[in-house]
């Protein structure tokens, strides 16, 4: 597999009409990677009328087709598994284990969408069905139809994995897409392009420009051909590409912020609950919309598990993700670094306790140990602000009901995870916390069979399962008299 860095539009490799270029770079060591296509409207435009022209054939060959083709891709990542948790690793950061997780990830969406939407021709089928009518003299059938041209924008945490969450469904409904990845990490997006067009999917029908969210975002939000748009990223970035799309009148789905929340009850097993808490902030080097970073400790427990967890904390493989072993790599850039650094700094002044981490390590490579504070606040905007890095807050409560108000005391609802060997309260806090995916002692696994997507401010829409598919399909009624003949 070749590293690309050109764009991929229309079923070809191609440079920017302005062929600019900028750099892509290892957050390990800082080395520069690549040197891939800076894009502009120029290039959205081209990549939006290939989308135009080819969607209508591709739509029509249906779902059988689709489906097989979905499948090609998944056995195309599949084949290339080693070679693409390499570049995840080398471009985003992740340790290698983590990658190939993404990988796997990847592989297992396509083929969800692919069985999801097999069969979907055959009589009256999920996309064509009839309604039932009060009347007996008139009949109605339901069509779900895809919306043509769709923009996906997605981040730089998780490439390929976001990537094929919004791709498949996008495609199994019988979209084309234009793909912005981020200027971070573009280089595993355009490989898992070169798996799809090997793969066989016709010209046009997925389409990649690289560039800044000023230079392709923006036009790419903007273009009156695109009907449907499906963005992954910061609740500020997403409030301007809601009101760009508001003038449009586009379709919208949002995958916004977070700030979760761990319970853990004093019944919990600390030695499961040491590491469900640790992992739940600091995997991805807690770069995750997911990081359950508050953590909620009931009282009678919370002195032992603070002490597992800084202890564990400090004994941490951090370093060159490329390396088995490896538990955390870097933070995935400079400015990242820098924005994490900052909340150090506010943390600082607001007088918290910090427990460990906190400092950069080293001079070379944007690397940063597990940080945990104790004692915070609910005031502190450590506890409220989403970090995006290796840096969560330790409180405890005394009661259920307290854990509880705690945990939905947020702006955001995107996930949770409960920690008790009390089956029956797993069962009521899991129903009263406000997010969109609770976990129940277990470890932060993501199945393509459940949906994705949150309350409050973290989501608009859901990803994954038949909602996924839902998102990029639009619903028409056609009745008419009974008697005549369609």
């Amino acid at each position: 597999m070749n590293m690309r860095s050109e764009h991929y539009i229309d079923g070809r490799w191609c440079e920017s009409t302005s062929r600019r270029r900028m750099p892509v770079f290892n957050p390990a060591d800082e080395s520069q990677l690549a040197e891939v296509a800076l894009g502009d409207a120029s290039d959205v435009a081209r990549a939006v009328q290939a989308v135009a022209a080819a969607q209508p054939a591709w739509a029509r060959s249906g779902a059988a087709q689709r489906a097989r083709t979905l499948r090609r891709i998944a056995d195309g990542v599949s084949a290339r598994e080693t070679e693409l948790a390499r570049l995840q690793a080398r471009n985003n950061g992740k340790p290698l284990a983590e990658a190939r997780l993404d990988v796997a990830d990847v592989v297992s969406c396509f083929a969800y969408y692919a069985d999801l939407i097999e069969g979907a021709d055959a009589g009256p089928g999920r996309s064509d069905a009839p309604v039932p009518l009060p009347d007996p003299g008139f009949v109605a059938r339901m069509r779900r139809e895809p919306y043509g041209v769709v923009g996906l924008i997605v981040p730089w945490n998780f490439p390929m994995v976001t990537t094929a969450w919004k791709v498949a469904p996008a495609l199994a409904a019988g979209n084309a897409v234009v793909l912005k990845p981020s200027e971070v990490t573009p280089l595993p997006e355009l490989a898992l392009a070169e798996v799809m067009h090997d793969a066989g999917v016709p010209r046009g029908v997925f389409n990649v420009v690289v560039g800044t969210g000023v230079d392709v975002g923006a036009p790419l939000v903007a273009h009156a051909l695109v009907r449907k748009l499906s963005f992954t990223g910061s609740n500020a970035v997403g409030r301007q590409v809601m009101q760009s799309a508001a003038e449009g009148v586009k379709g919208v789905s949002l995958e916004l912020g977070g700030k979760s929340a761990v319970l853990v009850f004093e019944d919990a097993d600390l030695d499961q609950a040491t590491e469900l808490v640790f992992a739940g902030a600091f995997m991805n080097a807690g770069q995750m919309c997911s990081a359950t970073s508050r953590i909620l400790v009931h009282e009678a427990v919370a002195a032992e598990l603070t002490r597992r967890v800084v202890a564990r904390a400090r004994a941490l493989r951090i370093g060159d993700p490329l390396v088995d072993g490896t538990e955390m790599g870097p933070l995935a850039s400079r400015a990242q670094l820098e924005r994490v650094q900052q909340y150090v700094a506010v943390a600082a002044d607001e007088g918290l306790q910090r427990l460990c981490g906190g400092e950069r390590i080293g001079t070379r490579g944007f690397f940063m140990p597990p940080t945990l504070y104790a004692d915070v606040p609910s005031t502190s905007r450590l506890w409220r602000e989403e970090i995006f890095g290796p840096v969560a807050c330790l409180r405890s409560f005394a009661s259920e009901a307290e854990a509880i108000a705690l945990a939905n005391d947020s702006e955001f609802g995107l996930v949770s995870t409960v920690i008790t060997r009390d089956a029956a309260r797993a069962a009521r806090v899991a129903d009263a916390v406000e997010a969109g995916l609770v976990w129940v002692n277990m470890p932060q696994l993501i199945f393509p069979q459940t949906a994705w997507g949150g309350m409050k401010r973290s989501s608009i829409g859901r990803e994954l399962g038949p909602w996924g598919l839902a998102a990029f399909q639009q619903i028409k009624h056609v009745v008419q008299p009974s008697e005549t003949t369609p």
